[in-house]
């Protein structure tokens, strides 16, 4: 694959995980006390509600940031794969062993239903695989800021 490609997918994946992450957190944020209200009706996070309603927030913003930074996206792409594999662990886990599944994803992503909120995460991580395979080993041509 021509060096061109690889970078068009990175930065595309990056870019779609900015404006998913930032998207995600600022529903969040804005309607912050329904978020945290619905963390702690969640069987498996109620006792960790608290904490959790603004580690993510944040830890997709932050997120954000690294994948916009040349020097950071690799890192930011693995950090994105590991969310969002945390979160897909937590949609099957509810789905398969809980009764009842309160929906804490804000804007247009709590629309969707859980099926299809699982193949969303499930696609996104696959484009985060892909972007990290791709990756250019050190000392390559470093991508550019996309922001």
């Amino acid at each position: 694959m021509k060096i061109k490609y690889r970078n068009i997918i990175i930065e595309a994946t990056s870019l779609l995980y900015i404006c998913v992450f930032i998207y995600a957190a600022l529903s969040k944020l804005l309607d912050f006390e329904n978020f945290r209200i619905q963390l702690g009706q969640s069987p498996m996070l109620s006792s960790f509600a608290g904490v959790i309603s603004w580690a993510v927030p944040i830890g997709e913003l932050i997120i954000s940031v690294l994948l916009a930074l040349p020097l950071t996206r690799p890192f930011g792409l693995l950090s994105a794969y590991t969310l969002m594999t945390m979160f897909t662990a937590y949609i099957f886990i509810m789905l398969n062993y809980s009764a009842f599944i309160p929906c804490s994803c804000g804007g247009v992503l709590e629309k969707m239903t859980w099926d299809q909120h699982l193949l969303f995460n499930i696609a996104f991580m696959a484009l985060a695989i892909a972007a990290v395979v791709l990756l250019p080993a050190r000392g390559e041509h470093q991508h550019k800021i996309i922001v």
